[in-house]
């Protein structure tokens, strides 16, 4: 079985299409999205429509929920700009996703963990970085009950494979469209990224999965000049170099 796990496309409609071109070229049974799929000063309504379209599995985010539950003033720059270009009935679909997907019995796709779309599941904020979570935290992220073989998430941004409690395997594929996001950063200046379309493909053969973590060129110039269009710098800087 092969996989492919999509997460975080921030209303990048460039790079999402980039990689959907690179998932048909490579191959997959299935596709999965992990969440956050409009929120951006970039292509929100034109990214909800492809996305509705391809009809795949899809977590909700926090920015797909917070598109619904904030208020005009507590959301982000890019929070209003989506929330704007929608429709009360796509902005009701969005916040209608379900939080978990057991997408087989042995995979489980959550945004950020299980019980918490805002909390990463592999990482922890330290002096302005995102910094590995201990073994132990994650342990308590996923909860006691019993754990797939495959748990998918999102949320950071940060492309990672890890074996986690139990010997499960924990995958983030990145994030499409949004290397960081510019509204608030995890490291302003200190953390290095880059502004590729980020994603996985994961393939079971026998008992284990192996994963390709993917990162693609796509035209980043042109979609920073969308955000700068919208009158944001930090996130033009942040589309096109993967740093604010």
């Amino acid at each position: 079985m092969r996989l492919a796990v999509i997460s975080d496309i921030h209303g990048n409609l460039l790079a999402l299409e980039a990689v959907l071109a690179d998932i048909a070229r490579r191959g997959a049974d299935a596709t999965i999205n992990l969440g956050d799929v409009v929120a951006s000063p970039l292509w929100p309504r034109e990214t909800f429509e492809r996305w509705s379209a391809l009809n795949i599995p899809t977590v909700r985010g926090n920015h797909d929920r917070w598109i619904l539950e904030k208020t005009e003033a507590e959301l982000s720059f890019a929070g209003r700009i989506a929330r704007n270009a929608l429709t009360e009935a796509q902005r009701a679909t969005l916040h209608a996703l379900p939080a978990t997907i057991r997408f087989a019995e042995d995979i489980l796709a959550v945004h950020g963990t299980p019980t918490d779309d805002s909390t990463y599941l592999l990482e922890d904020p330290s002096s302005g970085l995102l910094a590995p979570a201990k073994r132990e935290t994650v342990a308590q992220r996923l909860g006691a009950e019993a754990r797939p073989q495959l748990i998918l998430c999102g949320h950071s941004h940060r492309q990672a494979i890890v074996q986690g409690p139990g010997g499960c395997t924990i995958v983030n594929p990145g994030s499409v469209g949004c290397p960081v996001f510019a509204d608030a950063p995890p490291a302003p200046g200190l953390e290095h990224r880059s502004p590729h379309a980020r994603y996985a493909v994961l393939t079971k053969r026998g008992a284990r999965w192996s994963a390709e973590l993917i990162a693609l060129e796509y035209d980043w110039d042109t979609a920073a000049r969308r955000a700068a269009e919208h009158g944001n710098a930090a996130w033009a800087r942040a589309i096109a170099t993967g740093a604010v």
